[in-house]
C-alpha cells in the first residue's frame, strides 16, 4: 500500500429534519412513490415469470416513461430514481419479487421520496424540490450552501417526523504518517477497549429505559412506545458522536475490530448487541477519520483473544466455556493479560501491518505490543 498526501472527494450523508407543516405535503407523494415501486415490483416478476429474466433500472426507466405526464404527480426524475434503486434493491437481496409498500394500515410503510440531484435546489435557507411546489423549510445544521449536493432522498421516521437524507461531496484531508496508533476492542461488557489499557463503558441505553418501555406496551401507549424508543436511539448516537470525535481528535490511526454485529444480533446476547451500536459507531469513526486525516481501518479479529500480544501463541482462553475469563497469563511467555486490552493489542498489530512499510507507530504503543 502506497501513502499519498493528495486530497481527494469523500462522499457523506447528511441527515436534516424538516419542518413538520411539511409532513401532509411529502405523504402525499410518498403515496404515489408507492404506487410506482409496486408498479416496478409487479412488472419485474412478470418478466422473470416470462422471460427468465430481471430487469434492470434502464429498463424501468422506459416502462416508467411519460408517468408523470399520465397523472402520476412525481417529477419525471424521480419516478426514474424509483426504478433504479428497486432495481438495486432487488439485485442486493437477490429476490425474484420484493415486498409491497404499503400506504395505509398497522404495517403501512414508512414515507419515503428519493431524488437526483439535479431535482433539487438550495436558496435562502430552504429546498426547492421539483414537483413539489412549495419551499420546503428545514433546521440546517450543516449549512448546506456550503455543499454541492448530490442524490438523495425524504424519509419519514416512526413518529411521522420527516428527514432529507442528502449526499455531498467533502474534501478529505491528506493523511500523515500514523503515528499514535490506537487499536480498539468493541465489547457489551465494555463499549470498547483501547490497545492503550483504556476502557470505554458501555452506557447501554435500552437497558436503562427498559422497565418505562415494558410499561408503556403493555398500557398499548404506541405513541410513548414510539417517543421513548426514539430517545433511547438519539441518546445513543449522540454517545457514539462524542466518544468518536474524541478518538479521533486524539490519535493519528484508528484500527478496530470487525465484530460481526448481524450475526450477534442473533444470538442470546441480541438485546446487548443492539444496544451498543457497533455499526453506526465504527461508520462515525470511518467518515470522521476521511474528513480528519486519519487513519482508519477495520481488521480481521478472528482469535484476537487467544492470541498472546507478546509472544502471538495462542494460549489464551478460548470458546464460550472460558468467556467468563477475564485475566489471563500466557503458558508461553508468562505475559499476565487483561482479555480485552489484549485483544485490542492484537487489532492494533495488524493494523499497522496493513499499512505502507516505514510508517512508524508511537514508542509507547511500540513497548506495548512487545
Amino acid at each position: 500500500m502506497k501513502t499519498s498526501n493528495v486530497p481527494a472527494d469523500v462522499v457523506r450523508v447528511l441527515r436534516l429534519r424538516l419542518k413538520d407543516k411539511h409532513a401532509h405535503v411529502l405523504r402525499a407523494k410518498a403515496f404515489w412513490v408507492n404506487q410506482c415501486w409496486n408498479y416496478c415490483n409487479e412488472t419485474s416478476h412478470k418478466v422473470w415469470q416470462r422471460e427468465r429474466r430481471f430487469l434492470s433500472g434502464y429498463d424501468l426507466d422506459k416502462m416508467t416513461s411519460g408517468a408523470s405526464k399520465e397523472g402520476v404527480p412525481l417529477h419525471s426524475q424521480t419516478i426514474q430514481a424509483i426504478g433504479q434503486e428497486y432495481a438495486r434493491r432487488r439485485k442486493q437481496f437477490n429476490k425474484v419479487k420484493l415486498r409491497w409498500r404499503k400506504s395505509s394500515g398497522a404495517r403501512r410503510s414508512l414515507g419515503w421520496i428519493p431524488f437526483k440531484a439535479s431535482a433539487l435546489r438550495y436558496r435562502n435557507g430552504q429546498l426547492w424540490m421539483s414537483g413539489i411546489d412549495q419551499a420546503l423549510g428545514l433546521w440546517d445544521s450543516y449549512g448546506l450552501s456550503k455543499y454541492q449536493l448530490g442524490a438523495g432522498s425524504f424519509s419519514e421516521d416512526a413518529r411521522g417526523r420527516w428527514y432529507i437524507n442528502i449526499s455531498v461531496k467533502v474534501a478529505r484531508e491528506p493523511r500523515s504518517a500514523a503515528t499514535n496508533a490506537v487499536g480498539i476492542d468493541l465489547g457489551l461488557k465494555h463499549f470498547a477497549t483501547l490497545s492503550n489499557g483504556e476502557k470505554i463503558e458501555a452506557l447501554k441505553q435500552y437497558r436503562h429505559h427498559e422497565a418505562k418501555l415494558a410499561m408503556a406496551q403493555r398500557a398499548g401507549k404506541k405513541r410513548l412506545v414510539k417517543t421513548i424508543h426514539a430517545r433511547i436511539a438519539n441518546q445513543r448516537k449522540h454517545q457514539h458522536h462524542v466518544r468518536s470525535t474524541e478518538l479521533v481528535q486524539r490519535f493519528g490511526a484508528i484500527f478496530v475490530g470487525n465484530v460481526n454485529a448481524s450475526a450477534l444480533a442473533k444470538t442470546r446476547m441480541a438485546k446487548s448487541v443492539l444496544d451498543a451500536g457497533w455499526s453506526q459507531f465504527r461508520a462515525m469513526l470511518r467518515y470522521k477519520s476521511d474528513s480528519a486525516g486519519v487513519w482508519f481501518d477495520e481488521v480481521d479479529e478472528a482469535f484476537s483473544t487467544q492470541d498472546c500480544s507478546v509472544c502471538d501463541a495462542r494460549s489464551g482462553p478460548k470458546g464460550l466455556k472460558d468467556l467468563e475469563i477475564r485475566v489471563w497469563t500466557c503458558d508461553q511467555c508468562g505475559a499476565p493479560h487483561d482479555r480485552d486490552v489484549n485483544a485490542a493489542r492484537n487489532i492494533l498489530r495488524r493494523g499497522h501491518a496493513t499499512l505502507a512499510p516505514g510508517i512508524p507507530l508511537l514508542t509507547a504503543h511500540a513497548a506495548a505490543l512487545g
